[in-house]
């Protein structure tokens, strides 16, 4: 158990220094990664405006955050508890594919929600 532990709090190591490495090259150059799909067609996808959610809602503004991409707010709270309920399974070798499985009828209304999302924004500019 304790090998596990250590090899997520590697992982959280890893993933926060990436964050803040790319945070840090955010602020001093204003350098976004940018969305291919809206480079190439012009129209914005479901994920356009996820990066800047996620850095103004790690400069706690939430209001910002939402008004850049309502949906990734939405679903944050969601993915983030699927993900701790994945480290749970890990570390405490509960490795049960039946709990790790999310329903198909979850994933098609996320994705049909997604999709309807991506549609709606660009023919109403959300």
């Amino acid at each position: 158990m304790k090998k596990r532990i250590y090899k997520l709090i590697i992982r959280d190591i890893v993933l926060l220094l990436i964050l803040v490495f790319y945070y840090f090259i955010n602020k001093h150059t204003g350098f976004f990664i940018p969305c291919l799909f809206n480079e190439i067609t012009g129209y914005r996808c479901p994920g356009c405006g996820i990066t800047h959610a996620l850095f103004e809602m790690l400069n706690l503004n939430f209001k910002e955050a939402f008004f850049y991409n309502p949906l990734v707010i939405i679903y944050m709270p969601f993915i983030l508890a699927y993900f701790f309920y994945l480290d749970y399974l890990y570390v405490y070798d509960k490795e049960d594919k039946i709990l790790k499985k999310i329903p198909n009828f979850v994933m098609i209304i996320v994705l049909i929600i997604t999709l309807l999302y991506g549609v709606l924004r660009n023919i109403y500019k959300i």
